[in-house]
């Protein structure tokens, strides 16, 4: 049997339940194990560091995997999914540094590399349950038992084995480069590592001066914002093409010579200097000048190497640009790309040659530099200005804001610096590399032809060695003079060559073997690099399976990947060096399919820090809001459309409380009724949903239709991986079921309409349900789960098409049904939404709340077949705007409508400024036949400027010469015009209050947590004017009733009766107090009796008569048995024999069958076999009043204050009379003892006297006063 489901719900409270669910039946194990043998789909995770916990672009990541592989079990494949760890490189280092105080090589020597890394391998794993824990908890199903590492020795193996491919195709050499250099870190970064953390950073600015050697009295002035890299400089750059100056300072009377176009970063006014000569740049070609300092001009070393090779003279080069600083640009060629291949191109200096670097590992200056030893050159920038300063070579010191780049890891300023690396050849493959990237399937697009492909026509060759330790070690020995070269591919390959046994192939492990020369060189050596840690995550395809030492057959059918996800950072990380080895190994791309997320903000647009604390923890978040809430808020945004997204926490309160919480309550609402169903007609709902029948209700059509539409689309856009598309989809149909199709249809699933009709309603309800949850299962998996846990029992075993239905995760994704689609329904149901969404616009306009009544609405529409579908869906108009009248027309001119124009001032007089005015008249004058024309084609031009939407705002006018048209308000989309009737109406006003009654009621009884099914009774207190209020409610007293559906009364509330709530309420001017009590007080007449009864129809002796019993008296006591029920049927209808037999329909009651459950059905009474069936009147058969107890409570031990009594029984007989009245209200409370007097009203002014006859009595409430005893004075 289907669960009640509770009115509140703890989302993460939930969650965590269908987590233990999935835990004990071991959920994501038995759905690969059930796949095994479909096709295969591939999905490679890129492995993230453990040294820190997950935040939001891990879990925006993972939601945007686990979507798409859920999806690709459900629809027919194997899917393995590994967890992946990155356990090398600089993440963990640079935190073993922060603990241990290590600042640079010499310090891990002291300590020794095998010490240094035990203390990386400790802490590797160090979140890594926390990891477990959050990506668990999320909901994403992913093996974390059959992971791989890439500290594993069979990953980095591989990794050796692709290396070697590279090494024996030619692909890897060793040079020196100046790359980018993190001097916390002490390495090298790649040019893509070197692009993932920009700053804005305030950098000093200076113009320093460079005396030519020819005439000392003129000065080359060149611009830098790193002063650190002046004491290296060799030469200067300009422009051979571009116009130079030499001008006199006019203030500091100097002769100074720049780029005439950069005079502007000097000088605010041409007066400050004068022009004495212009000339092209390659006029200063060859030109020398004295150098900045001397440190590489004294030793004769220097002096020959250099100057005779040109150093500390002017080169020109068409990279020096004319858009900053002064067009002289200072060469320092060890500490700039661009300063290293210039001199090299002029042969300042040479492969050979020594480098001219003195800056170390930990980025201070070495000796050569004495002024500055040992500072670090950021911190040395302040002291080179103050002696360049006394020395008169500043000209201007200032500072500069601009974008600059940080080490990724340790967030310190990254330097320029010239370092011999190994190096794989990537530029010489970079239209493979292209060709390779146009085979892939990116999403969104412009990710692969602008971002990635961009990156990829600049690629530069890959520097792949880190001068660190704990890291797969690059597996090349050499000779001393690198002249004898061996490449070691696996670890079999090493054993031979060094004739020792490796278990292990870091450092601490390998580093000692040594390997016989050849060539007579004596011993090779292994080189001290490890591999950059991308390298090893580019590999993670081949390296994963220990390819090609084992699944060699399994890893070439299954390549390249079906499918990758990861951020827009990784298009320079991870995204690249996947392709980039795929395409030197294989000659082919390493993925079909990739999604490319944005990145997640703060709240304010920055970098989320921890440092900041500018965001939720991810983990409180998820207790608050739950799982689904969150996956549902990050896939629903831009970041899946490779945007950023700014993070607000009130942003995953608002999916709960717009999305799951309507969604739910839909469903609970279905189940609800699915029990009231039961309960009332005794009926089991089973649903076979692959049979649904056709429904004459056309929003059953249209619900249906407009689900398997969904499921069209559904399939279409996952296929093509846009979640981006599908969500809004998803979102959007959870909107129309709650707020449209079960908003609609709330009276028919309720029963109001028939029961044949409420299990059409039902069916239908069920059936957009179950495939709802089926579609969303990838996105919200555990409210998905929870919902199909309950709803599961209710399908029709006969439709059940899975081999295992214990988890929604099982079930195959559903299939569109063609055949249940109707676009003309969809599109009908379309424009009703329109018009009832246009109306609702009009009544808020005009502040009229949807409770109170409006006489009429006109539709008016050009397209007759639109107002055809209108009228066919008039009767829910009516009921969504409450309005008594729908008008259709195609004529607006009849009701006298016009268009007129406003131009928004704000945006339009910012725009045009001095032409504004005549616009605005313009806008004002024009036509309603052009303002139509606007409306349509969203752009007009007035007075020779373009306007469009955001520029005017339109107004509806009514041309008062039009008889009765002053009345409407109106609103328009582009397709139809809505006219609301909004003239004041006092019975409609009237009716509005009635309904403000019932809303405050209906308040009550939720904050009471009361169900439709909990038995109560409403008492009013109404103050108002003229007692308005009172009249409203006691004229409307029938119609709220049929909506709470329970007795209403005035005051006062019976000192008996069980107080529920009691509040009072401002009602448009007037007070309401209102109580609700425990059970039902003797309802109005047209809710029957008190008391359970039964009709009776009784055959025995010979002979057949009609009465009724009562099966409680007073409610809720004297409960009837079946025995008590035989006795009471031989004494009031004289049947003398005792073996009677009671029937229901052909059922034969028995000893335990609860009699209350047949309230108000018909029983037949026989002396012998089954009776022929009877027809149930429907009502009570006899005659009958209620007792209300009004002042005492009941004696004889009974409880209930409400009672019934029959005016007659059996039919026609036994009439009661004022005497038999008095006695049997007085016996009904245990009260016999005691003086009655009977009223017809609780106010007691109508008093019920011998002269009242019995028969006008007939279904009324009677009030029994109990007069009081001389003991009670």
């Amino acid at each position: 049997m289907v669960q009640q489901v509770p009115e509140n719900i703890n989302f993460p409270a939930e969650e965590e339940k269908i987590l233990q669910f999935w835990s004990e039946f071991n959920c994501f194990q038995e759905c690969l194990k059930q796949s095994k043998h479909r096709p295969r789909f591939t999905f490679y995770d890129g492995p993230p560091f453990a040294t820190g916990l997950p935040h939001y672009g891990h879990i925006l990541a993972g939601t945007i995997k686990d979507i798409v592989t859920r999806y690709a079990h459900q629809s027919g494949f194997h899917v393995d999914r590994r967890f992946g760890w990155d356990c090398h490189g600089l993440p963990v280092e640079y935190e073993i540094d922060k603990t241990l105080g290590i600042r640079g090589p010499e310090d891990v020597a002291k300590m020794g590399i095998a010490e240094y890394n035990s203390q990386c391998r400790a802490i590797v794993m160090r979140y890594s349950a926390e990891w477990k824990s959050t990506v668990t908890r999320l909901g994403r199903w992913i093996d974390f038992d059959n992971d791989y590492k890439t500290l594993y020795p069979q990953f980095m193996e591989s990794v050796w084995w692709v290396f070697k491919q590279l090494y024996d195709k030619g692909l890897v050499y060793r040079g020196v480069k100046v790359m980018p250099y993190s001097t916390a870190c002490n390495t090298p970064l790649s040019n893509f590592e070197s692009h993932q953390n920009y700053k804005d950073v305030q950098d000093p600015s200076v113009f320093v001066t460079f005396p030519l050697e020819e005439d000392e009295n003129v000065s080359l002035v060149a611009w830098t914002t790193t002063p650190w890299t002046l004491p290296s400089n060799l030469a200067l750059c300009v422009n051979p093409d571009l116009q130079y100056v030499k001008i006199k300072d006019v203030v500091r009377g100097r002769l100074l010579i720049l780029m005439e176009a950069r005079l502007s970063a000097l000088y605010k006014l041409e007066s400050d200097y004068e022009i004495l000569e212009r000339f092209p740049g390659v006029q200063l070609k060859g030109k020398k000048y004295k150098p900045l300092f001397d440190y590489f001009v004294k030793p004769p070393a220097f002096v020959f190497q250099y100057k005779e090779n040109g150093a500390f003279t002017v080169l020109v080069d068409h990279y020096v640009k004319e858009e900053e600083g002064t067009g002289v640009v200072h060469q320092a060629p060890y500490f700039g790309a661009d300063d290293f291949r210039v001199c090299m191109d002029f042969n300042i200096i040479q492969k050979d040659s020594a480098p001219i670097c003195p800056v170390d590992a930990s980025g201070c200056f070495t000796a050569e530099v004495t002024h500055f030893t040992g500072q670090h050159v950021k911190d040395a920038d302040k002291n080179i200005i103050k002696t360049l300063k006394e020395q008169g070579r500043i000209l201007v010191a200032s500072t500069f804001t601009h974008s600059y780049p940080f080490c990724w890891r340790s967030d310190t300023p990254l330097i320029y610096k010239a370092v011999p690396s190994w190096f794989v050849r990537v530029e010489h493959m970079v239209d493979k590399l292209l060709r390779n990237n146009d085979l892939c399937y990116w999403v969104p697009e412009f990710v692969r032809e602008k971002r990635f492909g961009n990156w990829l026509k600049d690629a530069h060759d890959w520097a792949i060695s880190r001068n660190r330790y704990w890291g797969t070690p690059i597996p090349l020995w050499v000779s001393e003079d690198f002249e004898e070269v061996v490449c070691i591919g696996s670890v079999s390959e090493l054993e031979e060559l060094s004739g020792a046994k490796v278990s292990d192939l870091h450092r601490e492990s390998i580093d000692h073997l040594t390997i016989p020369s050849r060539c007579g060189k004596g011993t090779l050596r292994r080189i001290p690099e490890v591999f950059d840690c991308w390298f090893e995550s580019g590999s993670m395809p081949y390296a994963q399976v220990h390819y090609p030492f084992e699944n060699k057959r399994e890893f070439e059918d299954a390549f390249p990947a079906d499918f990758i996800a990861e951020g827009i950072d990784q298009t320079r990380g991870w995204f690249y060096t996947l392709l980039v080895l795929a395409t030197a190994l294989f000659g082919q791309p390493p993925f079909k399919n990739v999604i490319v997320n944005g990145l997640v903000l703060a709240s304010d647009g920055q970098k989320m820090s921890k440092r900041k604390k500018n965001y939720p923890d991810p983990v409180s978040v998820i207790q608050k809001y739950g799982a689904d809430a969150l996956r549902l808020y990050l896939i629903n945004s831009p970041v899946v459309r490779a945007e950023n997204l700014r993070f607000k926490e009130e942003g995953v309160r608002d999916v709960l409380k717009d999305v799951l919480l309507p969604w739910y309550n839909a469903y609970r609402f279905f189940v609800q009724n699915v029990l009231r169903l039961h309960k009332e007609e005794e009926m089991e709902f089973l649903c076979n949903v692959n049979t649904v029948k056709e429904s004459p209700n056309i929003t059953d059509r249209w619900i249906l239709s407009f689900m398997q539409s969904l499921v069209g689309f559904f399939e279409t856009e996952m296929a093509a991986y846009r979640l981006y598309t599908v969500v809004p989809r998803l979102v959007k149909f959870v909107d129309v079921l709650t707020n449209w199709y079960v908003r609609m249809n709330r009276r028919r699933l309720k029963g109001e309409s028939g029961v044949e009709d409420c299990v059409m309603a039902l069916e239908t309800l069920f059936s957009v349900l179950l495939s709802l949850c089926r579609l969303m299962a990838p996105y919200t998996p555990f409210l998905t789960e929870l919902m199909y846990q309950n709803l599961k029992v209710l399908i029709d075993p006969v439709a059940v098409q899975d081999k295992d239905t214990l988890s929604i995760h099982y079930l195959m994704l559903p299939h569109v049904r063609e055949e249940l689609i109707d676009k003309k329904t969809e599109n009908a149901v379309c424009r009703m939404q329109s018009v009832i969404e246009l109306g609702r616009v009009i009544r808020d306009r005009k502040t009229i709340p949807i409770k109170y009544p409006l006489k009429e609405i006109v539709v008016i529409h050009q397209d007759p077949e639109a107002l055809n579908d209108i009228r066919s869906l008039e009767k829910y108009i009516l009921e969504e705007l409450n309005v008594r009248k729908v008008t259709l027309s195609t004529d607006k001119n009849k009701y006298g409508v016009r268009l007129r124009a406003e131009p928004d001032h704000m945006v339009l007089g910012k725009r045009l400024k001095g032409a504004f005015k005549t616009v605005m008249t313009s806008i004002k004058q024009l036509s309603s036949e052009e303002l139509e024309q606007f409306q349509r084609s969203g752009s007009i031009v007035v007075e020779g400027h373009e306007l469009h939407d955001e520029d005017i705002r339109l107004m509806y006018t009514f041309d008062q010469t039009t008889g009765g048209t002053a009345q409407f308000e109106a609103h328009s989309d582009a397709q139809a015009l809505v006219l609301l009737d909004v003239t004041p109406d006092q019975s409609m006003v009237d009716e509005g209050m009635a309904r403000e009654v019932i809303n405050r009621i209906q308040k009550l009884r939720k904050k009471c947590n009361l169900v439709p099914t909990d038995e109560i009774t409403v008492y009013y207190n109404a103050k108002s004017e003229d007692r308005y209020l009172n009249n409203v409610i006691e004229s409307h007293t029938e119609f709220i009733f049929a909506t709470i559906k329970a007795p209403l009364k005035p005051y006062p509330v019976s000192t008996s009766e069980k107080v529920l709530i009691q509040e009072k309420t401002q009602l448009k001017g007037s007070e309401l107090e209102i109580t609700l009590t425990r059970g039902l007080s003797p309802p109005l007449s047209l809710s029957g009796p008190a008391c359970a009864y039964v009709n009776l129809n009784i055959c025995a002796n010979g002979y057949e008569q009609g009465g009724v019993l009562l099966l409680e008296n007073p409610k809720g006591d004297n409960k009837l048995d079946l025995l008590k029920l035989k006795s009471v049927v031989t004494s009031i209808f004289g049947v003398k024999n005792t073996k009677l037999t009671v029937f229901h329909g052909e059922t034969e009651i028995q000893n335990q069958t609860d009699l209350l459950s047949l309230s108000g059905k018909t029983l037949s009474v026989t002396a012998g076999s089954a009776p022929s069936p009877v027809s149930s009147p429907g009502a009570l058969l006899c005659q009958y009043i209620n007792l209300q107890l009004l002042n005492a409570e009941p004696q004889e031990c009974l409880m209930g204050t409400v009672g019934t009594l029959l005016l007659e029984n059996p039919l026609g007989q036994n009439g009661l009379t004022h005497r038999g009245l008095l006695y049997e209200a007085a016996k009904v409370f245990g009260l016999r003892s005691r003086k009655l007097k009977l009223f017809l009203n609780e106010t007691q002014t109508h008093e019920i006297t011998e002269d009242i006859p019995m028969k006008t009595l007939n279904m009324k409430t009677v009030y029994v006063s109990v007069l009081p005893t001389t003991a009670e004075f």
